[in-house]
């Protein structure tokens, strides 16, 4: 886990206070901002490292299919099921179970879920015999679990016992020291995996990466750093290797965050004003098309930003 913004030393320092317990984990962050990786860092961290690390995805599944995945099943259970089959929780006992897009869990499954975590047993599907397991629970979401709660897509029992402790992971773009590490970690990744020379990245490059808003966050960062390393021609990524997207939507924002506020070019305006009036408020305030009372109250609060 790169972490060398504050924002990241905040949560990977509660991660490991967390990972040697056996609490329940909510991980929350947008898409591709690395829930995933903290959840394997926890585990990693945990008196369980020598166990299983167990993953299912609660969004790609069908419903009838992700609970059968989750519970296992036994032969005969419905349609296909020619054989019993264990399932995720049942190869995650002694270890963790991440539960990635736990918002998409349906309802009859959250409440066998919610069961699981109160009583440790469950039975599989068409199954009679109660199995007992001491699975920790790790779930992922980039949704407003609350908002699910509130509209009764989301049981609010469970997301209590999944909320045990909260992980908040913070997007990209907030983690400005982070950024330059994670693209040199991936850079030599990458040229080792396709068998380039590519060993720097270009102070231009560097400069529309800072620039650039990641709405793809860590995810996105490493296929742009990918690309680069494929399409490069020489030892250093050059700013024509990101994609013109990128480069694009970088320059935008560049220009945006160089263009004054309303605010601020009034104040400059005022205080514009006041030096040529030589500190006059009373003729500043005639020029400015205020009142005396006005122009005191816009310098007042100038002294206390």
């Amino acid at each position: 886990m790169v972490a060398l913004s504050d924002a990241m030393r905040e949560v990977v320092g509660l991660a490991e206070r967390v990972a040697t317990t056996d609490a329940n984990v909510l991980v929350t962050g947008e898409s591709g901002a690395g829930k995933d990786a903290l959840a394997s860092f926890i585990h990693s961290r945990s008196p369980r490292a020598a166990q299983p690390l167990v993953k299912i995805d609660c969004a790609t599944l069908p419903a009838d299919l992700l609970e059968a995945e989750l519970f296992g099943y036994e032969r005969g259970a419905f349609t296909g099921a020619t054989e019993a089959k264990p399932g995720r929780l049942e190869a995650a006992h002694r270890g963790t179970l991440v539960l990635d897009e736990i918002a998409h869990l349906p309802l009859d499954a959250q409440a066998k879920l919610l069961r699981v975590i109160e009583h440790r047993e469950f039975e599989r599907l068409g199954g009679r015999q109660t199995i007992e397991i001491d699975t920790r629970l790790v779930a992922l979401t980039n949704a407003d679990l609350k908002n699910a709660v509130e509209r009764r897509a989301f049981r609010d029992d469970l997301f209590y016992r999944l909320n045990v402790v909260q992980l908040q992971l913070p997007p990209l773009r907030e983690r400005g020291e982070d950024l330059a590490e994670l693209s040199r970690g991936f850079l030599k990744s990458f040229a080792v995996k396709h068998g380039r020379v590519a060993k720097q990245i270009s102070a231009e490059a560097q400069k529309f990466l800072r620039a650039y808003d990641f709405p793809g966050n860590v995810r996105e960062l490493a296929n742009i750093i990918e690309r680069a390393v494929i399409v490069s021609t020489g030892a250093e990524i050059e700013a024509a290797d990101l994609p013109e997207s990128t480069r694009v939507a970088a320059a935008r924002r560049e220009r945006k965050a160089q263009q004054p506020t309303l605010a601020a070019v009034e104040a400059e305006y005022v205080h514009e004003t006041l030096t040529a009036t030589k500190g006059n408020k009373t003729e500043a305030a005639r020029i400015l098309g205020i009142s005396r009372k006005n122009l005191y109250e816009r310098l007042a609060r100038e002294q206390k930003k």
